[in-house]
């Protein structure tokens, strides 16, 4: 019998990182799901970033070089999937909503250490958990970053100071390109406008500021908005909550149900790459042929 069928198809890991804690790029041969019960954590590739809040997991695709921030005390949980198991996403990377039974079942996989698929109860467990990440919502919480040097030169001068004021035209007087090439830049390149992506750029900073326990007030002053009812209504319009709500399903019962109101969807949507998640069927096949 071949070695990769004394493997298990998902492997476990859950860790509690203390404030600040940083760990520096790295890969993996096995695709990964990333996910903070409690605290918010910072994932950064050479593509982009992202931020995963509770109730969020980022999926990392094997083999992407990646480096992770905690911000705050963070309970991270991670799963690996053997590559013949691993759901296709739609990107390497992406933002996957954690509905109460996913985040149960995660839990539940972390606590028995791995699965496998010699036992029913795992292969049922297993077949839940591959349904479920392909048919859960995928939500915007990532910046991806322009290749064009010039463009780039713009997004880290923003990122920076996410903050600070400024127009593009001022921004791209040191960049070495007209602001009309950087705007262009920008939307073929992020598929967003460099104004979208600015806004994105101030709500993924707020995020890891609420995360780390900073207080509304001043988190509106630190991304740029003139009041703190102009963010905290620019955050609604993104992310269908206030940071208030937001950060209170940290705390909420894990059988709690959580909704996503319909009209955030499209609020900040990425540019979707790759290719297209297999359908519930499909993994249901998957699993079967390997019981």
């Amino acid at each position: 019998m071949s070695r990769k069928r004394h493997e298990p198809c998902v492997r476990c890991l859950g860790l509690t990182l203390p404030p600040g804690h940083r760990i520096e790029f790295h890969a993996h041969d096995w695709p990964q799901l990333i996910y903070a019960v409690r605290g918010v954590i910072s994932v950064t590739t050479s593509a982009g970033a992202w931020v995963v809040p509770p109730m969020r997991a980022l999926w990392v695709a094997g083999g992407v070089e990646h480096a992770l921030h905690m911000q705050g005390r963070v309970e991270m949980q991670t799963l690996y999937f053997r590559p013949d198991f691993a759901p296709v996403m739609e990107s390497e990377c992406c933002v996957i909503n954690i509905w109460p039974l996913l985040r149960e079942l995660i839990v539940s996989i972390v606590a028995a250490g791995a699965l496998s698929d010699t036992t029913p109860s795992d292969r049922a467990r297993l077949r839940l958990l591959l349904d479920l990440l392909v048919v859960v919502p995928k939500r915007p919480l990532a910046l991806p970053m322009p290749m064009d040097p010039r463009a780039r030169r713009v997004a880290e001068r923003v990122l920076d100071r996410v903050g600070a004021p400024g127009s593009l035209a001022d921004l791209a007087r040191t960049s070495g390109a007209s602001a009309r090439t950087i705007e262009r830049a920008f939307l073929d390149q992020t598929g967003m406008t460099f104004g979208r992506w600015r806004q994105r750029a101030r709500l993924l900073e707020a995020i890891r500021l609420l995360g780390e326990g900073t207080q509304v007030t001043a988190v509106a002053m630190s991304v740029g908005y003139r009041s703190p009812s102009a963010f905290v209504a620019a955050f609604k319009k993104c992310l269908g909550r206030t940071p208030a709500q937001y950060f209170r399903l940290e705390e909420a019962s894990p059988v709690e149900s959580v909704r996503e109101p319909a009209e955030t969807a499209g609020a900040l949507s990425a540019p979707r790459r790759g290719r297209r998640s297999t359908l519930p069927g499909s993994v249901n096949r998957l699993v079967g042929d390997r019981g």
